[in-house]
Parts: structure tokens; sequence; C-alpha cells
């Protein structure tokens, strides 16, 4: 573990997957301090809002002492500086990936130049995980147990039900 170095790892997390959670704790055994930070991003339309999903990553990651989740809006770059991260961590799944990623980490850095763009890749079974892939299994009556936590299922059920 590097000492006292803090990571932001930020995302729509709508909802946190398996996938996400991998990618925190291998930071979080890596890194003092990680703060998932979960955008506003109204522009997406989020399936949960902005409290919910802050809510559900806190739960899933409670068991994590050097995570912290918190709820942003706006520039990415302030709310690293503001949080005095020195690094930002982003999961890349597959190839198709990589390119805005690298383009995300490109302007990032045009912006703050003092941040560095650390990529980490899900373990095997979660490779193929998204938000997005959830939520339309979810919403078609699948089964998501295996991309999700049981406190995140529970979410996504209650929502459902609205």
């Amino acid at each position: 573990m590097q000492n006292n170095l803090k990571v932001v790892y930020p995302g729509t997390f709508d909802p946190i997957t398996m996938g996400h959670e991998d990618i925190v704790r291998r930071a979080a055994s890596l890194f003092s301090e990680v703060t998932v930070a979960v955008a506003s991003n109204p522009g997406k339309k989020p399936f949960f809002d902005l409290n919910e999903r802050v809510e559900m990553a806190s739960h899933v990651l409670k068991d994590c002492p050097n995570v912290k989740v918190i709820g942003f809006s706006g520039l990415l770059m302030q709310f690293v500086q503001d949080q005095g991260a020195r690094v930002v961590i982003r999961g890349l799944r597959a190839a198709s990936d990589f390119e805005y990623e690298f383009q995300l980490a490109g302007m990032n850095r045009k912006l703050y130049p003092q941040v560095e763009s650390v990529f980490l890749t899900p373990s095997e079974q979660f490779m193929f995980i998204s938000s997005s892939l959830v939520r339309e299994v979810a919403m078609l009556g699948g089964d998501v147990t295996q991309f999700v936590s049981p406190h995140i299922q529970a979410c996504i059920n209650t929502k459902l039900k609205k």
C-alpha cells in the first residue's frame, strides 16, 4: 500500500455492480484512502437518484475502512483537488473502454496536471458487467443476483415495484 496517497474512483454507479466493488477493493489494497465519487450526472437520467446511489455504494463498501463514498456534481478535477487526491482510478473492462478512457485521462491531465490516471481491470468474472446491462436485464425481469450484491438486488427490486 502506498502510504498517504489519496485516490478518487469516479462514476455514476447506477447501480454499483460487483465489478465496481472489485475495482474499489483492489484500489483499497493499493492506496491509503479511496474516495468513491458518485457523480450526479443528470444528463444520463439515472435510474437511482444521487442519494440512493451514495447509500447503496456506502452499504456494500462498509467493510472497507479506508473507503469513503461521496456524491458530487460538477467538474471531476475540481472534486479531485477538493479531496486532496493525486490519482484518479478508472476501470477498464474491454479494449473498447480504452479509447474513451485514454481521451478522458488526457483531458484531466490538461485540467489538473498533478493528477495521474491509473487503470484497473476487474476480475475475469466481472469483465462484462456494466450498470446499464444490469438495469436492462432487471427491467426485463431477468435475474441479476450474480452481478450485484444482495442489498443492491433488493434496491433494484424495490425501485421496479414503484
